[in-house]
């Protein structure tokens, strides 16, 4: 290879390291958005007056270990993550402090009875039927916006291990 060959091989080389480490990154960023999955996102319908509601999902952590640590809703003025435990001999919600774990490869599932996302001051009742947008926000992986869908009592009586709707105060 003669020098002027070489120069522009060089040259060539200069200029695709940007281009190709550019591309690595936008595909890392691609993978990371793809690491957390949400599947069955839905909510139970709430009564006029009511404050809060309760939101369920599948999440599957196909990244590293992570957290979910809270959300954001156009219908909420809160979202936190909350589970029940006994506590002076009741059972009571709170919020979880750090977020829900979730192991690298793990699953998690928010469901009645247990894990959930919280919707805290509700700006209008969850009716049966209504989508609306949830926001979740994880320790490392970026925020994901799912679509929510309010199941009716009937659907909610319906599926594997209903029981009906159950209010919860807070």
């Amino acid at each position: 290879m003669g020098p002027a060959v070489y120069d522009l091989y060089k040259q060539e080389q200069m200029l695709m390291k940007p281009v190709l480490l550019a591309a690595l990154a936008l595909l890392g960023a691609a993978a990371a958005q793809a690491d957390i999955h949400v599947r069955d996102a839905w909510a139970r319908f709430t009564v006029p007056g009511q404050q809060a509601g309760g939101v369920f999902m599948q999440l599957h952590n196909g990244g590293r270990a992570d957290a979910l640590v809270g959300g954001s809703s156009p219908l909420a003025e809160k979202v936190e993550i909350h589970t029940h435990s006994m506590r002076e001999g009741r059972m009571q919600m709170h919020e979880i402090e750090g977020g829900l774990p979730l192991a690298e490869g793990g699953r998690a599932e928010l469901k009645p009875g247990g894990y959930h996302v919280m919707l805290i001051g509700l700006k209008q009742p969850l009716a049966g039927g209504l989508r609306f947008p949830l926001t979740l926000h994880f320790r490392h992986a970026p925020a994901k916006t799912v679509t929510v869908t309010v199941k009716t009592p009937a659907q909610e009586a319906a599926q594997p291990g209903g029981h009906g709707h159950h209010h919860h105060g807070h």
